[in-house]
């Protein structure tokens, strides 16, 4: 009996080599693939300020555009007021609010094509300011879509549509409230004065979604043994949403 359970044991150890053999050769081997994150660590930051300018001290023109201002401290996402740049096609720059992308510690770039422009090394970049919105739990949003245009005409043989421009719609956000958090109150004073704000979304992967919006609702629940939230911090965008 010992000598069967040996055979079977081995005939299954070569079957089993034989068929992973067979779908490594073939790129069937089953690995884990998903390249999923998780959201715990994800924070919200509201639009409180300015921060002090920084001096731009060069500039690499191309797509994008990359700024070179020595140790500017700024984060992807954060976004700065450009000012004082020179050169023929300065206008492209000058009085754009830009979102930091690819930041180096000495460099960033902004969303700009300026090939073949001419940008001269000189001016400033001065950052807006965030506050972190405490207790975070949940978000969900950016549930727009694009507007929808007819273009049919006479000579069509079918409906004919193309699409116009982008809403990113409103996103949603549920927190434990805290009336002394500095961040939550400054997203109530924003819904109480019907303010457009600057808002940064950051992800556990460093991925930053930056936007403006305006604070549409701040409300308020509890329960029996329950904390009291705020289940509805809903932002409506205005304008685009763009990831750093």
């Amino acid at each position: 009996m010992k000598h069967v359970f040996a055979f079977i044991y081995s005939l299954f150890l070569t079957l089993h080599d034989m068929l992973f053999g067979y779908m490594a050769r073939f790129g069937m081997i089953l690995m884990a693939s998903s390249t999923a994150i998780s959201a715990q660590g994800s924070t919200l930051q509201i639009g409180t300020g300015s921060g002090g300018a920084k001096t731009i001290t060069a500039i690499a023109v191309g797509n994008p555009t990359v700024v070179t201002a020595t140790a500017h401290g700024f984060s992807n996402g954060d976004v700065v007021a450009v000012a004082g740049v020179t050169g023929a096609d300065a206008a492209l720059i000058n009085g754009f609010s830009w979102v930091v992308k690819y930041k180096t510690a000495n460099t960033f770039a902004v969303e700009l094509d300026s090939t073949g422009k001419t940008l001269t090394a000189t001016g400033t970049a001065t950052p807006n300011t965030y506050t972190a919105v405490k207790n975070l739990n949940t978000f969900a949003g950016f549930d727009g879509q694009a507007s929808e245009l007819d273009k049919t005409n006479l000579d069509s043989t079918a409906k004919e549509v193309m699409l116009g421009l982008v809403d990113y719609g409103q996103i949603t956000f549920g927190l434990d409230q805290d009336n002394a958090d500095a961040g939550q109150i400054a997203c109530r004073a924003a819904y109480v004065g019907g303010t457009t704000k600057l808002w940064k979304l950051t992800l556990p992967n460093t991925n930053v979604a930056s936007f403006s919006g305006l604070v549409k609702q701040f409300g308020i629940a509890g329960g029996v043994d329950k904390v009291v939230e705020v289940p509805s911090l809903v932002i409506r965008v205005t304008g685009p949403v763009t990831w750093a």
